[in-house]
């Protein structure tokens, strides 16, 4: 085979074979892993992260206003959305609108945020009682609210985990995003996160479930990407990679992923929230919309 070149455009079969090769020299025995196309997506960016959308920040202050009370334990997340929400809520305690909030951040970047808005902070831990939480998602999956968090580089300190345990520990949930990203049929990518030893046997088989519809790149700290994680792979607080699996075909039920890749031995945990009780507000063009699945 010929030698490949080091650009991010290199095919994903020579990768697959470097896969397939390490793993034999393990002494473990898999399928052939089939090659992929040569155009390879890059790892997928929220919309929201890039670009100004339109009644964003209307749609922050409706999630502080219509749901966040006196004395509430509050789940802050990451991202813009966040990020206004958190600055808005801020600005309502030192109005006196709003008294006895306590923040509980999940990322460096929300607590950082909180602290510079003035809020007071508490840690995740799993015995808090936490009231409410609001969070940026990727993307909405239309009429089952099912969301994937997680595509964002992570800083230092930052995890997944922890992120989705603070999501999944509120009384209330609410997702801010913009229009494009709520939607049917979504792509791009789900962020997995993998034990170290034998990665690369559960990137093969995670390969194997969703073969001709995703390509799976291990996610690299900083430099180029590539399916095996660069030269700087990065390693999670909790000691795990990410597999970055890169849905090239409509995802026709996202819980449905979420449960698969459950079942997959070497999989510690995934970006997909599924089957949680919650409400989107939506930054669209014509206003500030609210669904939920709460009924």
């Amino acid at each position: 085979m010929a030698q490949a070149s080091p650009s991010l455009f290199a095919t994903y079969s020579h990768f697959s074979a470097i896969i397939r090769r390490n793993i034999r020299s393990a002494g473990i025995h898999s399928p052939h892993i089939p090659a992929r196309p040569t155009s390879v997506l890059p790892l997928s960016v929220s919309p929201v992260a890039c670009v100004g959308v339109p009644n964003l920040l209307e749609a922050a202050k409706r999630t502080v206003d219509d749901y966040i009370r006196s004395g509430m334990v509050v789940g802050l997340g990451s991202g813009r959305a966040s990020r206004l929400a958190i600055e808005y809520l801020g600005q309502r305690l030192r109005e006196g609108v709003l008294k006895d909030v306590v923040g509980v951040p999940t990322s460096n970047f929300s607590s950082s945020e909180a602290t510079k808005a003035g809020i007071y902070l508490n840690y995740y831990q799993d015995s808090l009682q936490i009231d409410f939480a609001f969070d940026d998602a990727d993307a909405i999956e239309k009429g089952t609210l099912t969301a994937i968090i997680g595509r964002r580089q992570l800083e230092i300190d930052e995890s997944i985990i922890e992120e989705k345990s603070v999501m999944k520990s509120a009384s209330k949930l609410a997702f801010i995003v913009a229009e494009k990203q709520y939607a049917r049929g979504l792509d791009g990518s789900i962020p997995v996160l993998v034990k170290p030893g034998y990665w690369m046997l559960t990137a093969e088989e995670i390969d194997d479930l969703f073969l001709g519809d995703a390509e799976v790149w291990r996610r690299p700290t900083h430099g180029k990407a590539d399916p095996l994680g660069g030269d700087f792979p990065m390693v999670t607080k909790e000691g795990h990679h990410i597999l970055d699996v890169i849905f090239t075909s409509p995802i026709l039920d996202l819980a449905k992923v979420g449960e698969y890749l459950d079942q997959i031995d070497g999989v510690v945990d995934h970006g997909v929230i599924a089957g949680i009780p919650c409400t989107v507000i939506i930054a669209a063009k014509s206003g500030v919309l609210t669904v939920d699945n709460l009924s």
